[in-house]
């Protein structure tokens, strides 16, 4: 896993936090005094950058109430580049919109007031730390998902060997029955990133399903027109099926 470096950009103030070394959860840090020289500050945040070992960066970025960009958008926007530039990491733009919000609640809550709170250095680095949660989240929500996907579409796969050991993978379509006969419709196996096209279903491959419950086989089909009349049959039910989705 690798650290991720946080800061909430203001004209005077930059509010710094960083990730624990697993990305689970983000730590304020602490606030950088701007100078006033945009390459300056640029350089002067880099270096924190690299002094945690950072391998990535967030900024936050301020956008309206209603998600369009603001001057002050623009201007992080600027500072994000040239910081890209300078630590030659990658800057990720996370919306900040409720960050300082968030950060001078919780520190109220806790009894801090922004008023003794000099230069108001914990609300920013604390708002560096909501933007880098936000972004922590997202991560780990996203990897879910392709998680899950990726365990959903493994799921569906099924390997067949032949009679001389040989391993095919196959993805199941569907199973279905037949003048009370049971078939297995399936498709080769096609890498992910592999595009599909539309050969008019000549990839179908269709199985008589044979044997008990608790000892299932799948045996090819010889018979060119109970092949054509399970075609047919699939083409019915999977037309239904999509259909059905259509409507839901």
């Amino acid at each position: 896993m690798e650290l991720i470096a946080a800061f909430d950009v203001g004209d005077r103030r930059i509010g710094v936090a960083f990730s624990d070394p697993f990305g689970e959860y983000a730590i304020p840090s602490d606030t950088y005094f701007r100078t006033g020289d945009l390459s300056e500050d640029v350089k002067r945040v880099a270096a924190i950058a690299r002094a945690h070992g950072a391998g990535k960066i967030v900024c936050g970025l301020p956008l309206n109430e209603d998600g369009t960009e603001s001057v002050q958008s623009r201007k992080t926007r600027r500072f994000a580049e040239a910081l890209e530039r300078e630590s030659g990491l990658p800057v990720i733009l996370e919306d900040e919109r409720y960050s300082t919000r968030d950060a001078r609640r919780d520190l109220n809550a806790l009894g801090v007031s922004a008023k003794r709170d000099k230069k108001k250095k914990r609300i920013d680095s604390h708002a560096a730390a909501y933007i880098l949660e936000n972004y922590l989240a997202q991560t780990r929500s996203e990897a879910m998902k392709e998680e899950t996907s990726n365990y959903d579409e493994e799921d569906n796969i099924v390997e067949l060997i032949d009679e001389d050991g040989k391993t095919y993978r196959y993805e199941h379509l569907m199973t279905f029955e037949y003048n009370k006969e049971w078939y297995c419709a399936m498709t080769p196996a096609r890498p992910a990133e592999e595009s599909e096209e539309d050969d008019e279903g000549e990839d179908v491959a269709i199985f008589h399903i044979t044997g008990s419950e608790e000892d299932e086989s799948l045996e090819a089909i010889d018979d060119d027109a109970l092949l054509d009349e399970l075609f047919d049959e699939f083409c019915r039910l999977y037309d239904e099926d999509d259909e059905e989705g259509d409507e839901e």
